[in-house]
């Protein structure tokens, strides 16, 4: 109920024809205080009917049975809590999968009609013609390699390059005779010098090595973030389940039945 009613107070609070909605940080904030408030107050009262209801004249015993109310409360509150995550992960996941295969028809359509008129448009000669011009290309890109740049194609000395940009990737840097190496296939490509070849391979590794430095400290800093983040939820739900604790207890000593004497004789009231 003050959960409600606190939903009721804070939508009352959003104006949006004058424009005069609180921020979205103010609205967290008031949430987080209400949520708080309204848990330690629904806890002290369920502390205190448990409490209560138990007749015991033991604040011990009064005490452990509004415990019992609070972990339970907890634990109801953890169960929902997962069942509303997993339904909205549930409800995201077959949205991307809808979305996936909606795309998928349609880019399956949409190739199938390019596809209808390239096959209306292209005999079976010029297509084995194609294909078989792209394979020799690919054969000779690949036969390129050790050899001199200069006589090499543009597509051997690119190929070749690919392969010791990947190496610099994965090992981290290139060997001397690697490095000089690609030298010679960049101003044999790009018609340099060899000093100047030379500068842009080193402008380029310093390049890829800002790069690498700078994705590894967005890494950190991501890591860090999460780290941070996941330290303050857990400390706030370690507050929160405390206070709630306590306010039980306050509720359930309260309610505990008091002990009386009547004419000599002992009586719960």
């Amino acid at each position: 109920m003050l959960n409600a009613l606190g939903a009721g107070v804070g939508a009352t609070t959003v104006d949006a024809t004058a424009r005069d909605t609180p921020s979205a940080s103010s609205f967290g904030i008031g949430a987080a205080i209400w949520l708080l408030v309204s848990n330690l107050i629904g806890l002290a009262v369920g502390g205190y009917i448990a409490a209560r209801l138990s007749g015991t004249a033991d604040h011990t015993d009064g005490t452990l049975h509004g415990l019992a109310v609070w972990g339970t409360t907890f634990l109801i509150s953890v169960v929902l809590l997962g069942n509303l995550v997993a339904g909205i992960a549930s409800t995201a996941t077959s949205g991307v999968s809808s979305l996936v295969g909606g795309a998928a028809q349609g880019a399956g359509s949409a190739a199938s009609a390019v596809g209808q008129q390239v096959a209306n448009r292209t005999d079976t000669g010029t297509l084995q013609s194609a294909t078989q011009g792209l394979v020799d290309r690919v054969q000779g890109a690949l036969a390129g390699g050790s050899g001199n740049p200069a006589s090499m194609t543009s597509d051997q000395r690119k190929a070749e390059m690919g392969t010791l940009v990947t190496r610099r990737v994965t090992e981290g840097q290139l060997s001397q005779p690697d490095r000089e190496r690609m030298s010679q296939l960049v101003a044999a490509e790009y018609s340099l010098s060899p000093q100047d070849a030379q500068a842009r391979v080193q402008a380029a590794e310093q390049q890829a090595t800002q790069a690498a430095r700078q994705a590894e400290e967005s890494a950190r800093r991501a890591a860090d973030a999460a780290a941070s983040g996941t330290s303050m939820a857990a400390f706030a739900v370690f507050g929160t389940m405390l206070l709630g604790a306590i306010a039980t207890i306050l509720g359930a000593r309260r309610g505990t039945r008091d002990t009386l004497l009547v004419r000599g004789s002992r009586t719960v009231g």
